[in-house]
């Protein structure tokens, strides 16, 4: 079958669209889905050099974010609240190929309002941000929110959520046609360029001289928001996308009374997985309800042949939102519009 394929590390513009890769075996609690769409994510261009934490044996497909449906022709765990054909979006890795094998633990049905593309960039990101924001933040309706890389996957859906819950939202990016699209699309209250010196004065200005009560940040750039943060203010630190790990003054946090908390999704599969499933469901009627926007797709669908072009631009902060794959056409929402 056709797959984005690494047979040797390498970086993702080195590798071709390989037709051969073997299709997956079923393991026990585990179904086959036909890959419609998958999410890009810059650990992919990680992996494929070998310089991730988690790298499989040669050869194997990159990808881990999905959406599809369940294969018809294949066996279905005994008691899966799924059948052949329905629509799901979840986590496999080796999901940038045609089809793939995945625990029914890691599957969830999407929602009648959302695409394949809006459904595959889904399952990491948007309970990362959730849960950095409710959970570890505790955030409140009416409470200031300063999003960094606001544009970017995880920042796009902060900012959405953030709404949806009732936050005046503050997003920052670094250029006037990605703050542009944070208020177009994610729905921000204000914006700011954090590459102009002295932001943080605009900031002020905004929250009437107190400053923000959640900081939201994957860039690592935690020590530069703490200079508008608010009294007894939370700062999250979500990831180091500048490369860099902050070594944050204490002070800042002690006089003005201040929490740094972290998120990391994937430790609750390991320490608390009961918690996971509350949090995707909230989501979902979040999502199904209108309260929250759809997720932000970029405007450059990818394909299987394009996925280098589309993981290089992601590398070089070239797109917005969540940038996607699409594996197939889907024929069958397709049929059914026409009728």
């Amino acid at each position: 079958m056709k797959a984005f394929a690494v047979r040797e590390l390498t970086h993702p513009s080195n590798i071709q669209l390989t037709a051969d890769l073997p299709e997956p075996t079923l393991k026990e609690g585990e179904v086959m889905v036909d890959v419609y769409a998958a999410g890009l994510n810059y650990y992919d261009i990680l992996q494929a050099q070998g310089k991730y934490q988690i790298q499989p044996p040669l050869p194997f497909a990159l990808g881990s974010e999905f959406a599809g449906r369940i294969a018809e022709g294949y066996p279905i765990p005994p008691g899966a609240p799924y059948k052949p054909g329905d629509r799901v979006f979840g986590m496999a890795p080796g999901c940038y190929t045609e089809r793939v094998a995945v625990n029914i633990g890691q599957i969830l049905r999407i929602p009648d309002n959302l695409s394949f593309e809006q459904a595959a960039g889904m399952y990491i990101t948007w309970p990362t941000s959730y849960e950095a924001l409710v959970g570890r933040a505790e955030l409140k309706p009416g409470e200031f929110v300063l999003v960094t890389a606001a544009a970017g996957g995880v920042g796009m859906a902060a900012v959405q959520l953030a709404k949806g819950l009732g936050a005046k939202v503050i997003g920052a990016a670094g250029s006037q046609a990605k703050l542009d699209i944070v208020k177009k699309f994610g729905g921000a209250d204000y914006v700011v360029d954090y590459t102009k010196k002295g932001w943080q004065q605009e900031v002020l200005k905004i929250t009437n001289g107190k400053g923000v009560n959640v900081i939201y940040d994957p860039v690592g750039m935690i020590t530069d928001c703490l200079k508008c943060i608010a009294w007894k203010g939370r700062a999250i630190v979500v990831g180091f996308a500048a490369g860099t790990i902050e070594k944050v003054p204490m002070n800042l946090v002690l006089l003005k009374n201040i929490a740094i908390v972290g998120i990391f999704w994937g430790g609750y599969a390991v320490r608390e997985p009961e918690h996971m499933p509350g949090v995707y469901q909230t989501l979902l009627d979040l999502l199904t309800s209108g309260r929250v926007a759809t997720p932000v797709v970029y405007d450059k669908i990818y394909s299987l042949e394009t996925i280098a072009e589309g993981l290089q631009a992601l590398e070089n902060r070239k797109t917005w939102g969540k940038a996607i794959v699409r594996i197939r056409e889907d024929t069958k929402q397709a049929s059914k519009a026409k009728l």
